[in-house]
């Protein structure tokens, strides 16, 4: 992080500006430079020059963030973002893989994770009320193969994940960003998504530092407060997932509030072509659907000045310099139109994922590919489109949820004997929940009795089903399997048959 840092301590030694705007007003560049001085000398050891080593920084939509990144990056560290609601088994998982030297976070997070059990120095005070705990002697950042950033991912196997991202993947995924919105130096962005995702972190506060402009942000998700923001401080960009940008076209209703804003871009979960076009056409701005990974940031995009077909029908183009491809089952790469696996490889590409305080590189193909999981079509004219997920993941409200995590806690119930989770398709969320469900018994299961059980294993609440269905067996491939698209058929009938008027 120490290039974008030191350019954005050169500008604002030569002029101050405005870098962020959050729920507790405006905050120049130099503000925020002295409360990453503070921030830097908490967090040191004591040896001149030493950096301050990888540091696990509650992220937050506010000052403390960027302020908290420029410490980071000024003394050449390492930045380790984690979420406010992570639960303190989901901590320790992530503790185990990336083994930070310090933890920056408001003291109820301290407390939760139990932190101070973790680290033995005492306490420092940071960023205006946070507290600072952090590990005596040496720091080694050299563990990380050059990765600046380490952001935590749900995907597919219920445990966060840890990505490591290099400053040149950074760069190149916000600088080819820049360049496809026809953003400039100074231009004002939006970070409404929760800073503590790999993409949110890098196309908000990266890029900000990157622009030199404000970066706007909203501590908690509000659909007219982000709107009224965005529009009082002449935002130009900002990314979300589906789910906000429907909900701020309903917002708007019809209003054009966003006029001033060139593009939003979206990614993330199941869209809609029709959906977007009504939300864009009531913000009055432009929607791009795009995609990209916490493994490959951001490496699709439309431009602005294309037609709705492009912009809402298809993900992009690749960034120059990021090749995709789509291979068939037997190994080929697939023809324009046809789907097959997708596979990218280019400057985004992380580093790998960080496991027992190390990196450990991706497994790629023998030219260098990375396997993203996704069904991809390319097509003639240079844009793709994805077609779907080879994982059994749930994405909701741009949310990686993992179906087998919620298979396994529902199968502790005493009453339960097989139970599917499936996606049903939702117009604001992209997907929900819906449980399909046999019971011991034959008597019906309703909701508040399976949620009421996953409360008491603890699993978290963003995973429970939102639909619970008892059926009298589950859809079975001819060899006896589970079938997951029937079963995914299924709860798709069931929840319009509810959804039905009588």
């Amino acid at each position: 992080m120490r290039q974008v840092v030191r350019e954005f301590q050169q500008r604002a030694d030569e002029t101050d500006f405005v870098a962020v705007i959050d729920d507790t007003g405006s905050h120049t560049a130099r503000e925020l430079l002295d409360e990453a001085t503070r921030l830097a000398e908490a967090l040191s050891t004591g040896a001149d020059g030493e950096p301050v080593g990888t540091v696990m920084v509650q992220a937050d939509n506010s000052w403390r963030t960027v302020a908290a990144t420029l410490a980071v990056g000024l003394s050449g560290g390492v930045l380790a973002v984690v979420n406010r609601h992570t639960t303190q088994a989901e901590f320790l998982g992530a503790w185990e893989d990336i083994r930070p030297d310090a933890v920056v976070a408001e003291p109820s997070a301290i407390d939760e994770w139990a932190v101070a059990a973790l680290l033995p120095l005492p306490a420092q005070q940071a960023l205006d009320g946070w507290r600072c705990l952090s590990v005596p002697g040496e720091r080694d950042v050299s563990r990380w193969s050059g990765g600046v950033l380490i952001g935590l991912t749900s995907g597919s196997t219920g445990r966060p994940k840890g990505v490591v991202q290099s400053e040149p993947a950074l760069h190149y995924a916000c600088s080819s960003t820049i360049t496809v919105n026809g953003l400039v130096r100074g231009d004002a962005v939006a970070a409404i998504v929760p800073l503590s995702s790999t993409a949110a972190y890098c196309f908000g506060v990266y890029l900000s530092l990157l622009l030199g402009g404000p970066l706007v942000l909203t501590g908690k998700w509000d659909r007219a407060v982000a709107l009224r923001r965005m529009a009082d401080t002449g935002v130009r960009w900002t990314m979300c997932v589906p789910t906000m940008a429907l909900q701020m076209g309903t917002e708007a209703a019809g209003s054009g509030i966003l006029r001033g804003v060139r593009s939003i871009t979206v990614g993330g979960g199941p869209m809609d072509r029709g959906a977007l076009a009504r939300a864009e056409q009531s913000l009055g701005t432009k929607i791009l659907r795009v995609f990209g990974m916490s493994e490959c940031l951001g490496h699709t995009s439309p431009s602005p000045d294309d037609p709705e077909e492009v912009r809402l029908g298809t993900d992009g183009r690749p960034f120059p310099g990021t090749d995709l491809r789509a291979l068939t089952p037997d190994e080929q790469v697939a023809e324009p139109g046809v789907t097959g696996r997708a596979q990218v490889r280019g400057p985004s590409l992380f580093l790998g994922y960080a496991r027992d305080g190390r990196v450990d590189p991706p497994t790629l193909t023998p030219d260098g590919y990375f396997v993203t999981g996704d069904l991809l079509a390319t097509h003639e004219d240079g844009t793709i489109t994805i077609m779907g997920r080879e994982k059994d993941v749930i994405i909701r409200g741009g949310r990686n949820i993992d179906i087998t995590e919620i298979e396994r806690a529902v199968a502790g119930h005493p009453r339960v004997a097989r139970a599917c989770v499936a996606a049903v398709p939702d117009e604001v969320l992209g997907e929900r929940i819906a449980l399909l469900v046999v019971t011991e018994d034959g008597r019906s299961i309703d909701l508040a009795e399976v949620t009421g059980h996953l409360e008491r294993v603890g699993l978290s609440k963003t995973k429970w089903p939102e639909y619970v269905y008892g059926i009298e067996e589950l859809p079975q491939t001819k060899v006896g399997k589970l079938d997951r698209a029937g079963a995914r058929e299924l709860a798709v009938r069931l929840r319009a048959r509810t959804s039905e008027p009588a």
